[in-house]
């Protein structure tokens, strides 16, 4: 049987959801029935992922995109697309602005464009202008949680929209006990240490400022907690000016961008993330796969993974009181940490699995075609 050629094509391969997402989709779809290849407008940025996509025998062109509008792009991308010819194109961010041009003219025979964030947000004015113009020509935009459903319907008027849920690979957070004394350690933290942790860009989204405010009244009353930011972002400097006005250098570490997030999810005791729009994120689909409590926003998707009073506390957004006594009162409570915690690792295992996220799109590509084939 003749291989369904699947091309994705991002932005580039850096450390983010959508990236992430992509690379575990590429893995584990069924390479009997798909040859797989990737595009990444930029060069190389020197990432786990594409070491991953390497490893993994995946062709990727780079096409050494410039910062901004880069009209190279056109002409490059029609040249792989000429070179791969695929029967799918899976778009992903803000991709579709250099792709109109051979959209209208087919090369590929299907299009799908997976929705990364609430539509709202998800690119700028030009951009949902594009992608309005992209999902008229018969690109098929992919939700990735109910609410991201929603906003499509909102900005776009789209009524009917494959839902397909992200997915990890639960098997990379299943790590030995021992790890969380092993990194502690080496690390500097005590095993009374209370670690908070956030997983995530430093970005006005996922409003660091927020969290800190909170961690600072947590702190005032427990001065064994310790909060973790693991990621770098445009507001890390004001981030760190923000920690030294507050006096919390003692209590508050950045460890960067870092490739061993399981071990850092299995040294921690409770997962945060204080945003203020989200769509389906893997950060906190990873902290419940390593057992964590989840303190987060009820924004986006996020409702959909944790459930109130179960596998986490939820609480509206920008609002840092709320924040403080959801994350004290798990401080207080060890019994209720370990409960949530184990109630996190069950719902991922029978919800976020990778393999489910790879049959579904499977299922999406083939039924596109044969629609297109009728």
């Amino acid at each position: 049987m003749k291989k369904l050629r699947v091309l994705h094509i991002l932005p580039n391969f850096g450390p983010g959801g959508a990236e992430r997402m992509a690379m575990h989709l590429m893995l584990h779809l069924d390479r009997s029935r798909h040859e797989v290849a990737a595009v990444s407008l930029y060069d190389r940025q020197g990432t786990d992922i594409e070491v991953a996509l390497d490893q993994a025998g995946i062709r990727v062109w780079y096409l050494g995109k410039h910062l901004g509008f880069d009209h190279r792009m056109f002409w490059r991308l029609g040249k792989v697309l000429r070179e791969f010819r695929p029967d799918v194109v899976h778009t992903h961010r803000y991709v579709l602005r250099y792709l109109l041009p051979w959209i209208v003219v087919r090369l590929g025979r299907v299009w799908v464009h997976t929705v990364h964030n609430i539509a709202e947000k998800e690119v700028d004015l030009i951009g949902r202008w594009i992608h309005s113009i992209a999902f008229r020509l018969g690109v098929v935009p992919v939700a990735i949680a109910e609410e991201v459903k929603h906003s499509l319907k909102k900005v776009y008027g789209l009524r009917s929209v494959p839902l397909i849920p992200n997915g990890i690979s639960l098997t990379d957070f299943a790590l030995d006990k021992s790890i969380r004394k092993i990194w502690r350690m080496k690390e500097g933290f005590r095993d009374d240490h209370l670690l908070y942790v956030y997983v995530a860009r430093l970005s006005p989204q996922k409003d660091p400022f927020c969290l800190l405010r909170a961690f600072a009244i947590a702190v005032s009353q427990n001065d064994n907690l310790r909060l973790l930011f693991a990621g770098n972002g445009p507001l890390r400097s004001d981030v760190e000016e923000r920690v030294k006005a507050l006096g919390l250098n003692n209590y508050v570490r950045f460890l960067g961008v870092r490739t061993d997030i399981p071990e850092i999810l299995a040294a921690a005791d409770v997962f945060v993330l204080s945003s203020r729009w989200e769509g389906n994120p893997l950060s906190v689909m990873e902290a419940m796969a390593a057992g964590k409590p989840v303190v987060a926003t009820a924004v986006g998707g996020v409702p959909e993974l944790v459930e109130e009073g179960v596998s986490g506390i939820l609480v509206p957004p920008q609002n840092p009181e709320a924040l403080a006594e959801a994350m004290i009162r798990l401080a207080q409570n060890s019994a209720l940490r370990r409960k949530m915690g184990e109630a996190a690792r069950r719902r991922a295992e029978e919800r976020f699995g990778v393999e489910r996220m790879a049959r579904e799109y499977e299922r999406l590509y083939t039924k596109l075609l044969e629609c297109r084939d009728v």
